[in-house]
């Protein structure tokens, strides 16, 4: 019996050493568990005592089902079943009145009992429950032997008795798995009546009593709620509503690497401390104007001029500005002096696109002059201007423009005569300035795209920023504002 006993608890520290990770089994989401369990029963009573003689005792069995209700407490409610004997081995002796000395008896023995588990691990995905149990129940066993009275039971009836018992135990249970925990419990049961070996003595308060050491495992039921599929139950989820297929944090919140309160996801510099303004990137002299596209990171300038100042708001950086105190309102060239702005030969009242790149060879009106597409270039379903479409206020490619994006660096990578010029542009909301600045960043976030993961050669992408100056739909309309907020890419043909 010793050497079945040792073996069952031995497994199970066995399977912990493989098993034994920092998760849980039955909690506030797995609130019914069933358990399986192995038994050794050890007698105490008139007759003897075989209480923590592991030589001694029989095996069983049992199934359990219990309710979650809080990290303290559970209900239970277990089955179980076990042969049960004892012998005092006196061999020969008698009483003075005549009776033997020798007390036994054999037969089996089958518990419900019912209770409250009492736990002291506080949190649910403790690794370690250590518990004391109490409650009440039934007996029902079928015993014979020889006891006070003589042998039992008397001939013509059988050995079957029901009794009513209290019991107690104390345990440790270890959270092996999410569903799975292993434990290990001794309890003690205290029958009611004196009857189970036959020896009733008057007035004797000493009930029959037994030890139940068990070993077995625990199987939690159900699924934890989790609303957003991130792994993370909505019990303890912080931010229930992340997007699907956002990496997320133990609190379910996405995860923010540089800690700027942009998540990973929306942060275009993820690994550098920056503004939610900026899409989480840096901006050293606060002038809304990401250092990376700053062109004078440490004096506070306009995004119009990728951060440079303008101290005679020309619109011509004063580090280029050759005529620095050009008065408020004058059209001005290039290199900041008056007449034309652009420097494309196209006086800028009779300029219809007064703000082309310099050397852009242009047309009567002052527009770009581009050659046309030759014919017999297979272009597919590209067009020759493709549209990608910006969220307000942002300059943040959306997943669905990646498709466009990646038929352009298909073409510009079979035909390396063409080029793109690509144009960022903004809706009526907001001032000029900021506009302007907004545009570029767009521009610029495709262009990125198309030299980073296309990997086009920087030389084949031109930008430029329209602000608000080149609307595609009207601005007093929800409609028409989307369709303003965009970048524009145009196949040029070199």
């Amino acid at each position: 019996m010793k050497r079945i006993f040792n073996k069952t608890v031995a497994a199970a520290f066995v399977l912990c050493s493989f098993l034994a990770t920092s998760s849980y089994a039955q909690n506030a989401d797995n609130k019914w568990a069933l358990s399986g369990f192995a038994s050794v029963y050890q007698y105490k009573g008139n007759v003897g005592s075989e209480f923590f003689k592991f030589g001694e005792g029989r095996t069983g069995g049992g199934i359990g089902l219990s309710r979650y209700l809080s990290p303290w407490f559970d209900l239970t409610l277990n089955f179980s079943r076990a042969r049960i004997d004892y012998n005092n081995n006196v061999q020969g002796g008698v009483f003075a009145s005549g009776r033997s000395q020798n007390y036994y008896f054999n037969g089996e023995m089958m518990n419900v009992l019912g209770g409250v588990k009492v736990k002291f691990g506080i949190k649910d995905d403790a690794l370690l429950h250590p518990y004391v149990s109490f409650g009440y129940g039934g007996a029902f066993t079928d015993v014979s032997g020889r006891g006070g009275f003589g042998t039992f039971p008397p001939n013509g009836t059988d050995g079957d008795l029901a009794h009513d018992l209290w019991w107690g135990a104390a345990g440790v249970k270890l959270n092996v798995s999410e569903r799975v925990g292993l434990f290990v419990q001794t309890g003690q049961m205290y029958l009611t009546t004196d009857q189970t070996d036959g020896f009733r003595r008057p007035n004797d308060k000493l009930h029959d009593r037994f030890l139940q050491h068990n070993a077995g495992l625990t199987f939690a039921l159900g699924k934890a709620k989790d609303t957003d599929m991130d792994g993370v139950p909505d019990r303890k989820d912080k931010c229930p509503d992340t997007p699907s297929g956002v990496k997320v944090d133990e609190n379910g919140c996405p995860v923010d690497t540089d800690k700027d309160g942009v998540p990973d996801y929306q942060d275009n510099c993820p690994d550098v401390a920056g503004v939610a303004s900026l899409n989480g990137c840096p901006d050293r002299d606060n002038d809304g104007v990401a250092d990376a596209q700053d062109q004078c990171p440490d004096t506070p300038g306009l995004p119009a001029l990728n951060g440079c100042p303008d101290a005679d708001n020309d619109g011509v950086a004063d580090a280029q500005d050759q005529c620095p105190d050009t008065p408020a309102g004058t059209q001005v060239d290039a290199k900041g002096c008056p007449l034309d702005a652009d420097g494309d030969g196209v006086a800028d009242a009779l300029d219809k696109c007064p703000n082309t790149p310099a050397g852009t060879q242009v047309d009567a009106n002052g527009c770009p002059l581009r050659k046309p597409i030759p014919r017999g270039v297979n272009r597919g379903n590209l067009q020759d201007t493709t549209y990608i479409q910006f969220e307000f206020d942002k300059a943040v490619l959306r997943k669905v423009s990646f498709r466009k994006l990646d038929q352009i660096v298909r073409f510009l990578k079979q035909n390396p005569d063409f080029d793109v010029n690509v144009s960022g542009h903004a809706d009526a909301t907001g001032t000029d300035e900021y506009n302007q600045g907004l545009s570029e960043r767009r521009a610029a976030a495709v262009a990125r795209y198309l030299t980073s993961r296309g990997r086009i050669a920087r030389n084949r992408v031109t930008t430029v920023g329209y602000g608000e100056s080149r609307p595609r739909g009207d601005n007093e309309t929800a409609a028409g504002r989307a369709l303003n907020r965009r970048a524009q890419v145009e196949l040029v043909f070199e």
